[in-house]
């Protein structure tokens, strides 16, 4: 891949324009309809949609949460290990007052609900029966009577 097929790809990344980005990387191009074409070939050139999508792929990652991070934290919460900033607006008398921000655990409303999101995701409060087996399967022929 070039220099400038790079560059239109992390232009291209930012806000998926490929006008624009054809535009950044290649600045002689002036017209708007000569680098939507060659930005629309652009993207199909496998180097640089793979070079995209792999892109993509680290940056989705990256900033989402994967099921493991996600249990981590209900269970912290539960437990009541986590802390969270709050804003607090105290009387300092005379009529004025002052904010600070203070830490707080979480309370028995938030840890109540992050053990009902945990109790949800392991099945623990289904009323559903599970039936394990095989059934026995018996066919009475009674067209002859």
């Amino acid at each position: 891949m070039t220099e400038k097929q790079r560059k239109f790809a992390d232009e291209y990344l930012i806000d998926c324009n490929a006008t624009r980005a054809y535009k950044a990387a290649y600045p002689n191009v002036k017209k708007d309809s000569t680098a939507a074409q060659a930005g629309s070939r652009m993207l199909r050139n496998v180097k640089v949609a793979a070079y995209i999508d792999e892109k993509l792929a680290e940056i989705s990652s990256s900033k989402t949460a994967d099921a493991q991070e996600v249990m981590e934290y209900l269970t912290s919460v539960m437990r009541g290990e986590s802390e969270a900033e709050i804003v607090v607006v105290e009387g300092m008398g005379e009529g004025w007052s002052e904010a600070r921000n203070i830490k707080k655990a979480p309370d028995e409303r938030e840890r109540l609900k992050a053990a009902e999101l945990l109790g949800k995701r392991f099945g623990l409060f289904t009323d559903k029966v599970n039936l394990e087996g095989t059934p026995k399967v018996v066919i009475v022929d009674d067209l002859d009577a």
